[in-house]
């Protein structure tokens, strides 16, 4: 385990790790060259990644494995003259090439892009024009390849389109790093990217307006420490899969950095289309130790009959991407023995709230600020609230700019402007605080619904309808009401054998009322196969919520 030498790996306690915690953050740091390649060079055989996909295809990875490939990988971009600075595209979902592309693009200084391979040829388009992007290395996929090829004309700093096998005006990933030699030169350090370069750069779309661009420094990789080490729970000995697609920001949070300082070794399941029961059997055939998804993945898992599968390696579980709802936690615990450990961030920052590994979950609860930022919750003119009160989630930056917080939002300073403010980073998301320290997630500031003078958080509301057994998945919104101002709505999926009736909507809007409050209970309920939802899982209320505001224009 290489995380020894930027942080203390022997706090005792929560107290101690809120206390003491502190990272140490050496004057050049890159990951591809000072955790992989020494990791390769320390020990070479050591396990990095087993991954495998729903062929039955199976394939195994040192770190000196990662380190050669890598190497293969720098060596042929450097010929297609990429360098420090230059952005790249990353459409490789969960393929083993994305590990290469990543670490070969570190190594050079460019600046690393990853992506979703739902992307048409207008997401494209923008994404090039907006960042410049000098080359797109994706999957091969006709859909994928064909959304690219119609956005390349428009593309005007796009020079390279890289694809995994042959196609006509693209070049072969695998064949060209097979003509390269497996050492690679190092760049003078004049070339090298500093701390402050930019490293990573996530595309994020907020409830308006094309995507904003958030970007990460070359320090970012050392601020997922604190998510591996003491959200995660890894080890050297650790098997560890995060289900996000590459593409995702949560990806970064559990599918590289941090795992691979602590010395885990990576769980890659490429998949498609999320199937529970295939998930389920590869945890059992694999033994894996550590698993982390968003909350539907586990709302599927349990409605299978999870006895079935031998999950006794399985040792720690963790969730966030959306609120996790009781009736989720509860199930996973009777079928596993596992608590859920919840963390909330964004694609702006590593995890900013958890519940660590000392930390007994509270229903509810993502947990306690991270030591790695001094979080506040907010009222509207910037003030500390109390324990107990709404306020928004904040980093305060009086003690500096930490690790793993957006720079900025790449040429947008009105953008970045409007989250960095006051001395504060604003996160616009909102919450309340116990009498432990616990913070208790409500909603994005323009999810929480206000009806006829009550706010109401969407959260409480789905999780009192999590309870019901008719209820696979549901989606709590507002809809706009001319005398109470708005009024709650559910969008309902419904478990297996329930058939959509007046009846049930009754029996649904009773039971959240003896959950919760009255007022609370949806006066609305919408029954839909399918919500609609982002490539991580995350369900997209604002989607809900777009086409409620045009029906009702």
């Amino acid at each position: 385990m290489l995380a020894d030498r930027y942080v203390r790996m022997d706090f005792t306690s929560q107290e101690d790790f809120e206390q003491n915690y502190t990272l140490r953050i050496p004057d050049r740091f890159n990951f591809a060259y000072d955790i992989v390649d020494e990791y390769a060079r320390l020990c070479p055989e050591k396990p990095a990644m087993i991954w495998t996909n729903v062929a039955g295809e199976e394939r195994r990875f040192s770190f000196g494995d990662m380190s050669r490939k890598s190497n293969q990988a720098a060596n042929f971009f450097r010929s297609l003259g990429l360098k420090k600075g230059a952005p790249v595209l990353l459409v490789l979902k969960r393929r083993y090439e994305y590990w290469f592309c990543a670490l070969a693009l570190m190594k050079l200084g460019c600046i690393l892009i990853p992506a979703t391979a739902q992307l048409a040829k207008k997401d494209i388009v923008y994404r090039c024009e907006a960042a410049s992007i000098k080359a797109v290395i994706t999957v091969y996929l006709d859909e994928v390849c064909q959304h690219v090829e119609a956005a390349r004309p428009e593309c005007s700093t796009l020079e390279h389109c890289i694809t995994l096998g042959e196609r006509p005006g693209w070049l072969n990933l695998e064949a060209e790093m097979d003509r390269q030699p497996e050492e690679f030169l190092k760049p003078a350090e004049a070339d090298l990217p500093t701390n402050d370069d930019l490293m990573l750069m996530y595309f994020t779309s907020g409830t308006t307006g094309m995507p904003k661009m958030a970007v990460h420094t070359y320090t970012y990789p050392l601020a997922q420490i604190a998510t591996a080490a003491y959200w995660h729970n890894l080890d050297d000995t650790s098997l560890h899969i995060a289900v996000a697609d590459t593409g995702w920001a949560k990806a970064g949070w559990g599918k590289i950095y941090g795992q691979w300082i602590c010395g885990a070794c990576l769980f890659v399941y490429d998949f498609d289309r999320f199937v529970a029961t295939d998930m389920l059997r590869m945890l059992e055939k694999y033994q894996v130790t550590s698993f982390c998804a968003p909350p539907t993945v586990y709302r599927f898992m349990i409605k299978e009959d999870m006895s079935r599968y031998d999950l006794s390696h399985l040792k720690w579980a963790n969730t966030a991407g959306e609120p996790l709802n009781p009736e989720v936690f509860n199930q996973f615990k009777r079928f596993t023995g596992v608590e859920l450990h919840e963390a909330f961030g964004q694609s702006e920052t590593t995890p900013l709230l958890m519940t660590s590994k000392w930390m007994t979950p509270h229903m509810g609860s993502t947990g306690r600020p991270s030591p790695h930022y001094h979080i506040d919750l907010v009222d509207q003119e910037g003030r500390s609230v109390e324990d107990g009160v709404e306020g928004e989630i904040v980093v305060r930056l009086d003690q500096g700019h930490p690790a793993g917080l957006l720079r900025e939002y790449y040429r947008d300073p009105v953008k970045t402007a409007e989250v960095f403010r006051g001395g504060m980073y604003h996160t616009g998301d909102m919450a309340w605080r116990d009498v432990d320290g616990y913070y208790y997630f409500i909603g994005r500031s323009d999810d929480v619904i206000k009806s006829s003078g009550y706010r109401i958080g969407p959260f409480e509301v789905e999780s009192a309808l999590m309870e019901h057994p008719a209820v696979l998945e549901c989606a709590i919104t507002a809809v706009p009401h001319p005398e109470r101002g708005q009024v709650v709505k559910a969008t309902i999926v419904l478990t297996k054998g329930y058939t959509p009736s007046d009846a049930l909507v009754k029996e649904l809007q009773n039971h959240v009322k003896y959950a919760t409050a009255p007022y609370k209970y949806p006066r609305i309920v919408e029954f839909v196969d399918e919500l609609p939802k982002t490539v991580s899982g995350k369900i997209q209320r604002v989607k809900i919520r777009n086409g409620d505001l045009q029906a009702h224009s």
